[in-house]
């Protein structure tokens, strides 16, 4: 008797389960249903809207929604990142962002300004890519090669200045780096991204920029521009006669990566279909030709192994800033 007991008590136990997996089931609402918007939070022609827009058109296909790309600049990212970090975690609502996603809040204490956003309130999805900076000056510009570059900085403290995409950003920090460890000045200017940095440099409004490779690699082969160096290590494929700084002896290194990222509450039925997307993205042959094209080869990294790169990046860039100091 005492047997059957605990056997009907096992059938019993069993049909709740199966009615609780099955009702939880029906609470989950299909995704996606409705147009997704991705925010680039800088404007067009930088490295997070090259690889943004390749990137959308190739999700609106895998998911059978539109993903539109929505522009939402200023603070050097910072706006459009917030943004996102305080939006609805429904997976509507997608940031593309670029490495200084990890320097943001960093840079907001160090400022003494309420922070924008903190990193636990986004969730990593997929790394795309992940260049060096390159230092960059006008193909008319007096300086053939870095060696003649920082000899007429350290000669003219303060003559000559440098774009970037904000302060702290991505195109700021690694010019910090140069400069403290070649000891010069120049004078910083931000603008609100890289594409009007760029148009700022090509104008002659300042004297040059660090910036990734596929938002200058048009203007290098169009002649208007010069590649001096890059941040990274060994030398790059689509700018093979360019040197690295650590060749020629200065021991720095700065990579402007571009991931995707969703609120961190977001469900993980949701974010598993978005990780699956971008995986098929990131090998989509129409993604792949315009971001090789531009010179910014796929470095894909999945949720998990993007999660790892990512805390460990941003905990170097926290020393770092936090060495830059105050920046008005």
């Amino acid at each position: 008797m005492r047997q059957k007991y605990q056997v009907r008590r096992l059938l019993g136990c069993i049909a709740l389960s199966c009615w609780a997996i099955s009702a939880f089931a029906q609470t989950l609402e299909p995704w996606p249903t409705k147009s997704i918007t991705m925010v680039v939070p800088f404007p067009p022609g930088g490295v997070a809207d090259a690889v943004g827009r390749p990137v959308a058109e190739a999700l609106s296909r895998i998911l059978v929604q539109p993903v539109i790309v929505e522009n939402k600049a200023g603070a050097g990212g910072g706006i459009g990142m917030a943004s996102v970090a305080k939006s609805k975690p429904d997976g509507y609502t997608i940031l593309m962002a670029l490495s200084s996603i990890s320097i943001i809040p960093e840079a907001d204490k160090v400022v003494g300004r309420e922070q924008s956003f903190q990193l636990n309130q986004l969730k990593p999805i997929a790394r795309f890519t992940a260049d060096p900076t390159v230092l960059v000056v006008r193909a008319d510009s007096p300086w053939k090669d870095y060696k003649a570059f920082v000899a007429a900085m350290r000669a003219n403290p303060g003559k000559y200045n440098f774009g970037s995409s904000g302060n702290y950003g991505t195109m700021h920090v690694p010019m910090e780096m140069l400069k403290s460890s070649e000891k010069f000045y120049m004078v910083h200017i931000p603008y609100t991204g890289a594409g009007p940095a760029i148009v700022g440099l090509l104008g002659g409004q300042v004297d040059a920029i660090a910036t990734g490779p596929s938002s200058i690699v048009q203007q290098i082969k169009a002649g208007k521009v010069r590649a001096l160096a890059h941040w990274g290590d060994g030398r790059l494929a689509s700018m093979p006669e360019v040197p690295s700084f650590k060749e020629m002896g200065v021991k720095i290194e700065f990579s402007q990566w571009a991931g995707l990222f969703v609120p961190s509450a977001t469900p993980d039925y949701i974010t598993n279909k978005l990780r699956e997307a971008a995986k098929q993205a990131s090998t989509d042959e129409r993604v792949r030709s315009v971001i090789n094209g531009a010179g910014s080869p796929i470095q894909y990294l999945d949720a998990p192994e993007f999660k790892v790169y990512w805390d460990k990046e941003s905990a170097q860039m926290g020393e770092i800033v936090r060495k830059i100091g105050k920046v008005e």
